[in-house]
């Protein structure tokens, strides 16, 4: 079991708090993944978990027990980092067997070889057991320091941005694996990263840090869908969320200098207010509302991001790749009023 709380823990460097009175549930054999920008504290939170730094307040458990006085070896937690871990002169064999020599397991040679068996199994590395790993690709590299991981059979595994360095068809296939993989292992991951396609397409759980605190949690279709402020509504989904001034009033929701008024779906305070609306909720062509100009449009092959001006207000619009759209030209667009996001416009909080 490795049910993971920290509660109210604050970690400073100097006078700067890299966590900030974080409290996180991360359940038994969950997928959780720690999302933010850089900076965020998500590394320092990885580390206050494994042990390799102690917290200055708050109490951190893993599996219902306070670890405070535990070392890093009595956490049993893996750590599998951005930078392979790995021993360039020693076989893929004795990288995985590594680990599990040390005098605290007194693993038998029986044992070790079949853990190694059953990771390589998995991973799907069996081929490259004898190779040096000076001789692996950087997939292969970070296969095997995955495994490493595994031969230990940990209660959870820490993952801080393991994918950063691959190029993106490989992090696409890996990000695949590694769900799989925890799927089969049934173990609980937490998962750092500022990616936020990684967040969302592999999560069973996402919390949002900044600053040191936590902003959110939720499903991947919560934090998408129910934004509780600016910040997470803006950092999630590519393209970025649009965001816009508005003013609301008599049920009515007015922007873009007052070309654009459609009914507010829900009854909201009147006066100033941030609306959002994600660019796959704006519809572009002949028979809709609003004129705009094309200032820029990207062909992504299925679709096209189109990015509309109206005065001074730019914002994109997801568009058919059959609809022919020509930079300078006009076309026009429509918002969906059920997708629209209400923000309040002096704290960014969501007025949902």
């Amino acid at each position: 079991m490795a049910h993971i709380r920290l509660d109210n823990v604050t970690k400073k460097f100097g006078l700067h708090a890299a966590v900030d009175g974080l409290t996180l549930d991360i359940a038994d054999g969950e997928f959780f993944v720690l999302l933010g920008p850089t900076g965020a504290g998500k590394t320092t939170t990885l580390r206050l978990i494994a042990g390799l730094e102690k917290p200055d307040d708050g109490k951190i458990e893993i599996a219902d027990q306070d670890v405070h006085q535990w070392s890093a070896s009595e956490r049993d937690v893996a750590l599998v980092f951005q930078y392979y871990s790995l021993y360039p002169r020693y076989t893929v064999r004795q990288n995985l067997a590594f680990p599990l020599k040390s005098n605290a397991r007194n693993c038998s040679q029986a044992e070790i070889d079949e853990r190694i068996a059953r990771a390589a199994k998995t991973l799907r590395i069996g081929h490259l057991l004898e190779r040096k790993t000076d001789r692996l690709s950087g997939g292969e590299m970070q296969r095997v320091s995955i495994g490493r991981a595994i031969v230990r059979e940990p209660r959870a595994f820490l993952m801080d941005e393991p994918l950063s360095n691959l190029d993106a068809k490989l992090r696409e296939s890996l990000r695949a694996e590694l769900k799989e993989l925890q799927m089969k292992l049934k173990s609980t991951f937490l998962f750092v990263t500022h990616d936020q396609i990684e967040a969302m397409s592999m999560g069973d759980k996402v919390g949002i840090l900044n600053e040191g605190k936590i902003v959110q949690v939720g499903t991947p279709y919560e934090i998408y869908n129910k934004p509780k402020n600016i910040f997470v509504a803006s950092f999630v989904g590519s393209p970025s969320i649009n965001l816009m001034p508005a003013e609301l009033a008599n049920g009515h929701v007015t922007a873009l200098s007052g070309k654009l008024k459609i009914v507010a779906p829900r009854s909201k305070t009147n006066g100033a207010v941030t609306i959002g609306i994600r660019s796959e909720d704006i519809t572009v062509g002949p028979k809709e509302q609003v004129a705009a100009h094309i200032h820029d449009v990207e062909n992504h092959g299925v679709e096209k991001i189109v990015t509309l001006r109206v005065d001074d207000q730019f914002f994109k619009a997801t568009a058919p790749s059959s609809l022919e759209l020509k930079i300078d030209g006009t076309v026009k667009f429509s918002f969906n009023p059920d997708k629209l996001h209400f923000f309040d416009a002096a704290s960014g909080a969501s007025r949902a």
